[in-house]
């Protein structure tokens, strides 16, 4: 017998230039599909910025794949996140962590529209600065929301931070959760 997959939509988001793009092409099985295009503005090291959305696929087990979406960062954009977390089973908010306070605007969308989210913090660049702890607290989240570590451009490390959704919305979506909006 034939297993049907179920495809499910997860949005993936944050601050500027804190590694969207990076997460969905690491944890995709098909080539990514970017909106990059050249900043016009000095933006620092990063010559480019999503201009659309990123989208990806990722099979996380027999009967079940996820479509990635990823948002633009910057504010001027901020105003298609309402219709990409439409039908979205939760989020992936990544944080950087010299810049925490940058991914307050995605924690605030998801907690007001009650989608699930986990926050990600981005090691790619080897700081390991803030805890587990520290991050909550700027943050502002509850207890509920899941926050853990990953490098964006390690597929295994990000397969695990979807994984890590994929469980906690399931558990935020049951019938007997008596869980507040996270």
């Amino acid at each position: 017998m034939t297993v049907a997959t179920v495809y499910s939509k997860v949005v993936v988001t944050g601050g500027f230039a804190v590694g969207k793009t990076a997460f969905v092409a690491a944890a995709s099985e098909i080539e990514p599909l970017t909106t990059e295009a050249e900043i016009t503005v000095e933006a620092g090291a990063k010559p480019t910025t999503t201009m659309a959305l990123d989208f990806g696929r990722v099979t996380l087990d027999e009967g079940a794949a996820l479509y990635l979406f990823g948002t633009p960062g910057q504010p001027r954009f901020w105003f298609m996140w309402d219709d990409i977390v439409r039908g979205a089973i939760g989020a992936v908010v990544l944080v950087d962590e010299a810049r925490p306070a940058e991914s307050l605007a995605a924690v605030d969308h998801f907690e007001r529209f009650g989608v699930p989210f986990v926050v990600a913090v981005d090691r790619s660049q080897g700081v390991g600065a803030h805890t587990v702890d520290e991050v909550r607290a700027a943050l502002r989240l509850l207890p509920v929301v899941p926050v853990v570590h990953c490098d964006v451009r390690e597929r295994g490390a990000v397969r695990d931070v979807l994984t890590d959704l994929v469980e906690h919305a399931t558990r935020r979506w049951s019938p007997a959760s008596e869980q507040g909006p996270s």
